[in-house]
């Protein structure tokens, strides 16, 4: 009979590997969820251990500081945005039929939260915009991105003829205040923010068709 196969220790080593990233993915998710609620400041790494039943030296192998899980957490929140915000919107057509479809993605990313605390930049932005460090420079890197791809949307809506003469920036500004106002009041229970929401970027998307 032949014997069976052994690992090689690169296999082992791989699949050590692949087994802590998976681990870290799942634990960078979590504190993404409760910083959501409770803030990035609010984090620790015994309280993720305590909610995910695993050791608190395991968490700490694998984010080492405080600041390592904040700034995951920053990054797990980042790519549920992209997955279910923008990388959905991008089968429309460039320009307005795209940039509808983001706007409706994250109506409905703020409407029925993926995130317990909603909107996580909504949450964690207004808590580290004055406190300097890799952490704010995080959260700002990741607005400054969501602004780009905004503008870059609003720029080939322009060049069909929507929102002639307005500056992209300001646009992008004016779509992230009122989905931020939005996110806020719907957290305080306020059924009718997020109609008015919609309808209020519909006013600003519908009304500036050049003709």
């Amino acid at each position: 009979m032949d014997e069976p196969v052994q690992p090689s220790e690169q296999e082992i080593s791989d699949q050590r590997r692949l087994k802590g990233a998976r681990a870290r993915a799942t634990i960078a998710r979590h504190a993404a969820d409760v910083a959501s609620v409770e803030g990035l400041t609010g984090l620790s790494l015994g309280r993720l251990a305590g909610d995910l039943g695993v050791s608190k030296s395991g968490v700490a192998t694998l984010f080492g500081t405080k600041e390592n899980l904040q700034l995951a957490a920053v990054q797990s929140a980042r790519e549920v945005f992209i997955e279910h915000v923008v990388r959905p919107a991008l089968s429309a057509d460039r320009g307005m039929p795209r940039l509808r479809a983001m706007i409706g993605h994250w109506f409905d990313y703020v409407g029925e939260p993926l995130l317990p605390g909603g909107c996580f930049r909504g949450a964690s932005v207004p808590e580290f915009d004055s406190r300097p460090g890799p952490v704010r420079d995080a959260l700002a890197a990741d607005r400054d991105d969501w602004f780009a791809v905004l503008e870059k949307e609003i720029g080939r809506a322009q060049e069909q003829g929507y929102l002639a003469g307005l500056d992209p920036h300001t646009v992008a500004f004016q779509l992230d205040a009122v989905v931020a106002a939005a996110n806020t009041a719907a957290r305080m229970g306020d059924d009718t923010a997020l109609p008015t929401a919609r309808a209020i970027i519909e006013g600003l998307l519908g009304s500036t068709l050049e003709r």
